[in-house]
């Protein structure tokens, strides 16, 4: 886990969680009470699903799952999967003491040396776009796929791409500082970073109901992306998503057709 954890303290405001997502590149952060007690979390899905909300104490989930510091590390693989989760505060008597991602599990499981293929691990849907979609469809596809990145293919059905939320954002013309303000998050702009910025811009776009460029997604694509084959082992395929950093890599069978999407989730339920 990360011990000592950025948090937002009640009662708290959107726009200080804005601050802290873009200050420290964030995409969602456990809240607490002045005391250190764990009261709950907010992820920016929850923001972006009241936009209009200032107060921390409406936005946030109050019911959120946690996990105690002394459980093993099966278990907590078994709560993130049973809830979906790619946060989990860790507690110990009520306190906030760190939180864990399915990201912090890919070293420890691709040292497991699993054998297990990818192809039996897989548990959510490809949601594949052709390369000449419209980049603002592209952003439409991703919203209500709610995923994050969607593999291209080209016309002969074959993985020609990737393109993600932060490569639809690099592409933005607007001015970081300009969209800073609009937020609410005006200040020392050297604070700001175009990187942190990226994890709350599509607030941002839905907010200003900006239209995205409509040019085909086959323009800022990641061309020849990273993939792993179908019967690649899980803690090879977990080791370079660790070394990458990558959230998700396309899977691809023997005629290096597109099989699937895998995502840390899926990589974690091979603890179960």
């Amino acid at each position: 886990m990360t011990k000592n954890p950025i948090v937002a303290v009640l009662p708290g405001s959107r726009t200080e969680v804005l601050k802290l997502l873009v200050t420290h590149t964030l995409t969602g952060v456990p809240v607490v009470k002045k005391d250190g007690t764990l009261a709950g979390f907010v992820a920016r899905k929850h923001i972006f699903a009241k936009p209009e909300e200032e107060q921390l104490a409406l936005i946030m989930v109050r019911d959120y799952p946690s996990v105690e510091s002394t459980q093993d590390i099966k278990s907590v693989a078994r709560t993130f999967i049973k809830e979906d989760l790619h946060h989990l505060p860790v507690v110990h008597k009520g306190r906030l003491v760190g939180i864990i991602t399915p990201a912090d599990f890919l070293g420890y499981i691709g040292g497991l040396g699993l054998d297990k293929p990818v192809e039996e691990i897989l548990r959510s849907p490809c949601v594949a776009i052709h390369e000449s979609t419209p980049l603002n469809i592209a952003s439409e596809i991703m919203r209500l796929g709610k995923v994050f990145a969607l593999p291209v293919l080209d016309n002969d059905g074959r993985l020609a791409g990737l393109i993600s939320d932060r490569d639809v954002f690099n592409l933005s013309i607007i001015n970081g500082s300009v969209a800073i303000h609009d937020l609410g998050l005006a200040g020392d702009e050297d604070a700001w970073t175009w990187e942190g910025l990226r994890n709350v811009m599509r607030l941002y776009y839905e907010e200003k109901k900006i239209s995205l460029p409509k040019i085909a997604v086959r323009d800022i694509m990641i061309r020849k992306p990273v993939t792993v084959f179908r019967k690649t082992g899980t803690s090879e395929a977990a080791t370079l998503m660790y070394r990458y950093d990558f959230g998700q890599l396309p899977v691809v069978d023997s005629n290096d057709r597109l099989f699937a999407m895998l995502y840390e989730l899926d990589i974690v339920a091979a603890l179960e």
